[in-house]
């Protein structure tokens, strides 16, 4: 494994054990055992780096927690699926907790970066479409037919994550459970439905 490997590794075991805020450019440079130097020459500067290692991170959990389990079946129905992916979310608010916590401290870093709002923006508008199209078979391509229904599907898939994992962060006493989550949007939907 090269500098730039073991840099990137080294910044993903900070982020877990220090934070994105607490993090330290020696702080990588030790964890990855490598010359203080390689951070800028490999990725630019230390939050380069920490937003990298961030969204690699982010990418690995979203991927983990929307694949499907053997409960319920890839031909159960789509709330059955969303369901339990919600409740491997709120699992993993135990299992990848260090991470999580690190991801929304890397947050409050955009209001005051350019370059980190921008990272995650790009990272956000790639996400939408592609929750769509795992979670509902929804082809989100740019100038497709499908393109704004997808992005507003992903979206609202988007705010779900982010509101439960913050909802478990903060107050896991209270938090809602996947169940309670699928009535609430159960009710939702049938309210918008009455609307229409």
């Amino acid at each position: 494994m090269g500098h730039r490997e073991e840099l990137m590794a080294g910044a993903r075991r900070c982020l877990e054990e220090r934070g994105y805020a607490h993090t330290t450019s020696r702080d990588i440079a030790a964890a990855a055992n490598a010359p203080l130097g390689t951070i800028n020459y490999h990725y630019g500067s230390k939050e380069a780096l920490l937003n990298a290692a961030m969204l690699e991170s982010i990418q690995e959990w979203g991927a983990k927690v929307q694949q499907p389990a053997p409960e319920p079946a890839p031909e159960a129905t789509v709330g059955a699926r969303l369901e339990a992916m919600w409740a491997r979310i709120i699992e993993s608010q135990v299992t990848d907790r260090p991470l999580l916590v690190a991801a929304s401290e890397s947050l409050t870093q955009a209001e005051r970066s350019p370059e980190v709002r921008a990272q995650i923006a790009r990272a956000y508008e790639g996400a939408r479409p592609q929750l769509a199209a795992d979670l509902h078979g929804i082809s989100g391509a740019e100038g497709s037919a499908n393109a704004a229904t997808a992005r507003a599907v992903g979206s609202v898939h988007m705010a779900l994550v982010a509101g439960l994992t913050q909802q478990w962060l903060i107050d896991p006493e209270h938090a809602p459970s996947a169940a309670e989550i699928a009535a609430g949007l159960r009710a939702i939907a049938r309210s918008l439905d009455s609307d229409a």
